[in-house]
């Protein structure tokens, strides 16, 4: 299993609605990949930060997630939002 745990941390109200605008078909696509057992973003009590968790069964899944992600309208629009959502497994 591959697992990643953590965060996305918006600078400012815009890159938190940005999230909000384009998270829920980035979960939808996520969740129908093969592989994907679990994923969740979701705001936490600070409005500026998103809590990350997502599970995937092996490698080769997860590999196939991050190259149907980078190609992704979610991608584009969240490049720059801080990431912190260290990999294990």
């Amino acid at each position: 299993m591959v697992h990643l745990n953590g965060w996305l941390r918006c600078k400012d109200a815009a890159e938190s609605e940005t999230v909000a605008q384009y998270l829920p078909e980035h979960v939808r696509l996520t969740l129908a990949e093969p592989g994907c057992v679990r994923f969740s973003i979701e705001q936490t009590e600070d409005p500026l930060v998103w809590s990350v968790n997502e599970t995937f069964v092996d490698a080769a899944a997860f590999a196939a997630h991050q190259a149907r992600n980078r190609a992704s309208d979610w991608f584009r629009a969240t490049i720059g939002i801080q990431r912190d959502f260290p990999r294990t497994g």
